[in-house]
């Protein structure tokens, strides 16, 4: 209880948040968190989505929050010419899904249906899923999606295609191909445009950065592991890119 009221002490934002989660969840914050900013991070999602004491684990342990800074910083432009992007970040956390490294995009398809709850849970409990393979025709020719959710608060859909190996520039073209069939021919009048991601199992970041300098379509590319990252790593990285981010502003300041 003294560790607690010194965490909290005085933490006008952070006391609201306390009192809207569990006990245990609490302990669970106070004891892996290390600064207020990653304490109000897993306190505003634990209330948002009424974790349970299992799901809070595993999104600590899968470092969510240095996960989500990271994209954030790295697709600050992107998200804000594009708001339906903000529900979306460049890279997943697939380690539920149990499959070899040496899997096939059917495989990955299929563990994911699957899997469906955590992998809702690792994308966000405000996904809805729509379908597999879902069918849209152009012309008269069908094409298939490979996943197709929908997002409730953004209130739109959200195309997912599964692609095994390095990011290509033409896997774009065809989330944006699908997009525009979306918002054609299944969008509703009150939904907002369609938003899509591009998973891949490795991305380079030049490859990516070029592929989406002119692109107007709310896209993003994302790139999956299959096994819970080194949190250590993640930590240091998101130093050096909050100082780079920190020393540009004052750059531009003076």
């Amino acid at each position: 209880m003294k560790q607690f009221y010194e965490t909290y002490c005085g933490k006008e934002k952070l006391s609201p948040l306390v009192r809207e989660i569990s006990w245990t969840n609490n302990v669970l914050i106070m004891m892996a968190a290390k600064t207020d900013e990653e304490r109000e991070f897993y306190l505003t999602l634990s209330a948002k989505n009424k974790y349970s004491k299992r799901e809070l684990e595993r999104q600590i342990d899968s470092a969510l929050f240095e996960r989500t800074m990271l994209s954030d910083i790295t697709n600050k432009l992107i998200t804000e010419r594009n708001e339906g992007l903000t529900a979306l970040r460049d890279s997943y956390v697939l380690e539920f899904l149990d499959l070899p490294e040496n899997h096939k995009e059917m495989d990955l398809r299929k563990a994911i249906v699957g899997n469906l709850k955590n992998f809702i849970l690792e994308f966000g409990k405000d996904f809805a899923f729509v379908g597999e393979e879902y069918r849209v025709q152009v012309g008269t020719t069908d094409f298939n999606i490979d996943l197709l959710f929908y997002h409730r608060e953004l209130h739109c859909l959200v195309a997912k295609e599964l692609k095994i190996g390095r990011f290509k520039p033409e896997h774009l073209g065809q989330l944006e191909f699908y997009l525009e069939a979306l918002d054609r021919d299944v969008k509703k009048a009150d939904e907002n445009p369609s938003v899509g991601l591009v998973l891949c199992t490795k991305k380079d970041a030049a490859v990516v950065e070029y592929a989406l300098s002119r692109s107007l379509s709310p896209a993003l590319i994302a790139d999956y592991k299959l096994h819970l990252p080194d949190k250590h790593i993640l930590e240091s990285k998101l130093r050096e890119l909050t100082e780079l981010a920190e020393n540009s502003v004052g750059e531009d300041d003076e």
